[in-house]
């Protein structure tokens, strides 16, 4: 088998699919990403999302049997948003990041890699592959900066020369002995513009990220939003992209090569007041496709409510106060007791005032009592 052609050959086929980058590397274990893992635990900076064993995220031996390469793939999606609505008073909208635009990525790259595999036992029956995408074993960054496809930034994500930090990235870990690529040189330099930008303080220092504060992160958690987060959730509903937005690799890069990946603006940028009274069904028909709705609507409803407080729309407050008074959620009812607070305006205060005299949930009495703090200081 003359695996330099292989390895040609995959490449040329990896464009006929749809995969705009790919890059080869050793199956080495991932020493340094290792040691940095254990430094993330030691602090308390993980999200708890992540595989949960360290030596499983670093070492391929143990996810595939005497594996001898991994090739690293990479699909870039669009940054701006094609016909966006506007977000206006009496119909503000939130914001789904980019990487939650079009069908949910886990699907497509899922598509590109199968569909990579079934090339590979065409051409050598006998290999073994094991393909993943983000909520795999392996750190897909490390993976990527080692295989070629980009550097890791100082923003945590994978900075490509071509397009930017806006890729979706998956790999294969295979028995193939492919010839690996060089690691691309860091390009950051003394830039230290995500950092200084990032809403939260998440981005400690160059290439650390304390998940706990990223507003990424804190889109995604089921509970209370801590009071410090609430006002620098803005309008989004799910992800952040700040750090992103501000990198200078990422001006002008914008592109739109695979139709799954594009977005309706309807739902990447929707209507707020609408999400707070939906059933799960008409969720599941309206976010469904979408990855930012992978943990339900309960924490994208929670962010609405948040956004809709950041917006101080008065023209949500029946609705709010519906919530409040009718939502078997104490998160949600809670929110939106704090809500009402944040917004003032007519019917705030009654409505507060009974639900402290009817509600029996202690965590939504201590957000009545938030709600209520607010608006005396607002008068």
């Amino acid at each position: 088998m003359d695996y330099n052609q292989l390895k040609s050959d995959i490449i040329a086929y990896s464009k006929t699919i749809g995969i705009d980058k790919i890059g080869f590397t050793t199956s080495s274990t991932f020493d340094e990403m290792k040691n940095k893992l254990i430094r993330q635990q030691e602090l308390g900076f993980q999200s708890g999302f992540e595989e949960p064993d360290i030596n499983k995220r670093t070492d391929p031996g143990l996810i595939l049997e005497k594996p001898r390469s991994i090739i690293s793939i990479a699909l870039a999606y669009p940054s701006k948003l094609k016909n966006a609505p506007l977000s206006k008073r009496g119909e503000r909208r939130g914001i789904f990041c980019r990487a939650s635009w079009g069908e949910d990525y886990h699907t497509v790259l899922r598509d590109r890699l199968q569909k990579l595999e079934e090339y590979i036992y065409r051409r050598v029956p006998n290999a073994r592959c094991r393909s993943m995408v983000d909520t795999g074993e392996l750190v897909d960054r490390a993976v990527a900066q080692r295989a070629g496809i980009g550097w890791s930034g100082k923003n945590c994500s994978i900075i490509t020369p071509e397009f930017g930090s806006y890729v979706y990235l998956g790999e294969m870990i295979t028995n193939l002995p492919l010839e690996s690529d060089a690691p691309m040189e860091d390009r950051c330099g003394s830039c230290n513009k995500c950092i200084d930008v990032c809403p939260t303080g998440a981005l400690v220092q160059g290439g650390q990220l304390n998940a706990q504060r990223c507003i990424a992160f804190l889109t995604q958690t089921k509970g209370f939003l801590p009071d410090e987060f609430r006002n620098k959730l803005g309008n989004r509903i799910y992800g952040c992209d700040t750090c992103q937005t501000v990198c200078p690799e990422n001006k002008g890069k914008n592109f739109h090569f695979h139709p799954e990946m594009e977005a309706d603006p309807e739902i990447a940028k929707p209507l707020l007041t609408p999400m707070l009274r939906m059933s799960n069904k008409e969720f599941k028909e309206k976010f469904g496709k979408i990855s930012g709705a992978w943990r339900g609507k309960k924490p994208l409803q929670r962010n609405a409510i948040i956004a809709l407080a950041h917006y101080k729309e008065e023209s949500a407050i029946p609705e709010l106060i519906e919530v409040l008074e009718k939502d078997p959620r104490p998160v949600i009812r809670g929110t939106a007791a704090w809500a009402l607070g944040k917004i003032g305006g007519p019917g705030s205060r009654q409505a507060l005032d009974k639900a402290k005299n009817t509600d029996q949930d202690a965590e939504v009495l201590e957000e009545i009592e938030k709600g209520m703090q607010l608006l005396s200081a607002d008068q």
